[in-house]
């Protein structure tokens, strides 16, 4: 049962991604398929890889076994991301195997992980490519094209690709990633992106700003701020304004009242009350913040060098909703870390109990190679009593969620409409504020998607709203 749970946690935030292109498709000569796996953030990448192949000819395609260039870009946050990624190349072998000119190439975390013993374990991949190296994709192809194994996975302190216009991925044109930065300095022991992403960097305001406009004016009503870390965004020009996160955040509400803005990932640490007013000042801020808690246990946050404890974290949420109390909360936590017992394992549970999040991502501790835990700690906490730990999790957070839907029948919430119910045709469906999920009856009303529009929830799931037009 554990298995099955915790793979519908893992998929939530897995899937693949193509580029389809405006235009006609005969106009490139080479066609490229990606896939991306892992956070938002490598789905923000793919985008900019798609740029970069488009300025090199390369037009996209839904068929792998049409393409001449296939990319997984890859995620090493748990053993079962890696896993997924290997079984998908062995997919891939039998397509090369009857087309010897076609290219594979690695991106991401795993690629700058594994890095050149990639090649070496994976006979079939031709490319391998960090997540700072994509400029240099052209030059690598060429390399490959020519018979040459290609490797670049050398990380950078300024890349962030501010200047190339990502090409939106399979895009349902209402909404819209744009990442604000790079990297992460915060090490976490549990955690591979320090050593996969590089330092922290963050993106010139005036590009993020310009980039959010340009999506507004191409019909675009939503943007996501991605960073690993939003909070500790921070530009300091040597000619213009320093800005942070919370400034940065009102001049994308700025733009226009119809573009909504959302953020992820926040870290407890580091979220300000200025960032919270910010929010509560401007209705096109969307009013849901995602914030780790990752153990309920102070000695385990100490552990996890998480930098806060357990009371801290509490104290945030309750500002989070003295400012706004309307406010969406979802988190990520971590079952069975190293030496977790019994008693702190409850300390978890009761920090859920306390917080009350709408949503979790929940799993159980995944050693990663190279990480601070897997040199100074023991992965010592058996996998039955992790499975265990994480069904418990996963129970209680079911209890909150449809608890917390449940609260919203009767409500009205104005919803942002991206399309058609994936189960109905006859069903629109789009998120509140809060990032709630709601599907209601077309009812032969003139709408569209990126159309707002007030609606009454009647009935609720544990992950969907339900209603009626109002």
């Amino acid at each position: 049962m554990a298995d099955v749970l915790q793979k519908v946690v893992e998929e939530s935030r897995q899937g693949e991604a193509y580029a389809p292109f405006e235009g006609d498709p005969n106009e490139f000569k080479k066609k490229f398929y990606i896939e991306s796996y892992g956070c938002q953030m490598n789905f923000s990448d793919s985008e900019i890889v798609a740029s970069i192949l488009h300025a090199e000819g390369f037009g996209a395609t839904r068929n792998f076994e049409e393409a001449d260039l296939v990319l997984l870009n890859t995620c090493s946050i748990r053993e079962k991301a890696e896993q997924t990624v290997r079984n998908r190349l062995q997919t891939f072998r039998k397509t090369k195997e009857n087309k010897p000119g076609l290219m594979i190439g690695v991106l991401g975390c795993m690629a700058e992980r594994l890095k050149a013993k990639f090649l070496e374990e994976e006979k079939l991949v031709d490319i391998v490519v960090g997540p700072d190296a994509y400029r240099s994709l052209p030059g690598l192809i060429t390399e490959a094209e020519g018979g040459q194994k290609s490797v670049n996975v050398l990380l950078s302190r300024d890349e962030t690709y501010a200047d190339i216009a990502p090409v939106r991925l399979d895009s349902n044109g209402v909404t819209a990633f744009v990442s604000i930065m790079r990297g992460c300095n915060n090490m976490c022991t549990f955690c591979v992106v320090p050593f996969t992403r590089g330092r922290e960097r963050s993106r010139d305001a005036e590009s993020i700003v310009n980039e959010c406009r340009d999506l507004f004016d191409r019909g675009f009503r939503e943007v996501t701020l991605l960073g690993q870390n939003v909070d500790s965004y921070y530009h300091s020009p040597v000619d213009g304004e320093t800005v942070n996160f919370a400034l940065l955040l009102e001049k994308v509400a700025l733009i226009d009242p119809l573009l909504r803005v959302r953020f992820s990932t926040s870290h407890p640490k580091d979220i300000t009350d200025d960032v919270l007013h910010t929010m509560a000042k401007y209705h096109n801020i969307c009013k849901y913040i995602h914030l780790p808690v990752q153990s309920g246990n102070t000695r385990i946050l100490n552990l996890m060098n998480r930098t806060y404890t357990r009371e801290w974290y509490l104290n945030k949420v309750k500002r989070i909703r003295e400012i706004m109390p309307d406010c969406g909360l979802s988190t990520d936590v971590i079952s069975g870390f190293c030496t977790e017992t019994e008693e702190e394992h409850q300390d978890t549970l009761s920090v859920m109990e306390l917080s009350r999040f709408d949503m979790a991502y929940m799993f159980s501790y995944s050693e990663r190679p190279g990480t601070l835990a897997a040199r100074r700690y023991e992965d010592d906490i058996a996998e039955d009593v992790k499975k265990r730990r994480l069904i418990e999790i996963i129970n209680l957070q079911n209890n909150h969620s449809r608890e917390s839907y449940t609260s919203d029948i009767g409500k009205s919430f104005e919803v942002l409409i991206e399309g058609s119910s994936k189960k109905s045709d006859a069903d629109w469906c789009g998120r509140n504020s809060q990032n709630k999920m709601v599907v209601f009856r077309k009812n032969d009303q003139p709408l569209k998607k990126g159309d707002y529009i007030n609606v009454k929830v009647t009935s609720a799931t544990s992950a969907t709203l339900l209603g009626e037009i109002v």
